[in-house]
């Protein structure tokens, strides 16, 4: 037989086809290699939570609005206060360390403190990176998610010092932001009124006016 009439008679092993996930998935059983792997309908945010795959819409422009003035504030204080902390991101996937299933919460906001900024390092994962503090916006999305559910998570998280939801259900225009303060293995939570302002320790000379008109002090 010639190779060509052996190239012609050989098949080719079938490719598996590529996992697509979208809405429908929600709840879904889950690895992280499909999650790294699979293909995404775009307008949703995914995440592993116990193994299964949590879809959620894309926020809306209100939320999006309100999630933008606040890590505004944030990369401000980091580009003044790079020893404090040296990376904010709406992007950041944080690993649970010992959730017996994976468990992958990506918070709207995240603030890191010894984020590997060396652009010659390519083996950094967000498994090896864990922030100080984790942001939730919340206008029209699930208080459950947000208030019942992410508290408990982070608070398993030895780096996350800080939660905060910044609460624009009733309107958006005017928000609270309710703050969660790590005490040992317990929140302390602290509710801040419309207009009043925030501070922290772990963010020292950051103080925020809760008023999506104005930024950080």
């Amino acid at each position: 037989m010639s190779l060509v009439s052996a190239a012609r008679t050989t098949k080719k092993p079938q490719e598996k086809p590529k996992l697509r996930f979208g809405p429908s998935d929600h709840g879904r059983a889950v690895t992280n290699r499909e999650i790294e792997a699979a293909e995404y309908i775009l307008g949703f945010k995914y995440e592993i939570i116990e193994g299964k795959l949590y879809v959620s819409p894309r926020p809306n422009v209100p939320e999006n609005r309100l999630e933008h003035w606040l890590r505004r504030t944030l990369e401000r204080f980091s580009d003044a206060h790079s020893d404090i902390v040296n990376y904010v991101t709406p992007k950041g996937r944080v690993f649970l360390p010992e959730a017996v299933r994976m468990t992958v919460p990506e918070p709207d906001i995240a603030v890191y403190a010894h984020f590997p900024l060396d652009w010659d390092e390519d083996a950094s994962s967000w498994a090896d990176i864990s922030p100080i503090l984790v942001v939730e916006v919340l206008v029209e999305g699930s208080i459950e998610k947000d208030l019942g559910r992410n508290p408990g998570l982070y608070l398993s998280v030895p780096s996350i010092q800080e939660y905060w939801v910044l609460d624009g259900t009733v309107n958006w225009r005017e928000p609270s932001l309710i703050q969660y303060v790590r005490r040992g293995k317990k929140w302390v939570i602290r509710t801040h009124p419309f207009g009043s302002t925030i501070t922290t320790k772990i963010l020292p000379g950051y103080a925020l006016v809760i008023d999506p008109r104005h930024g950080s002090k």
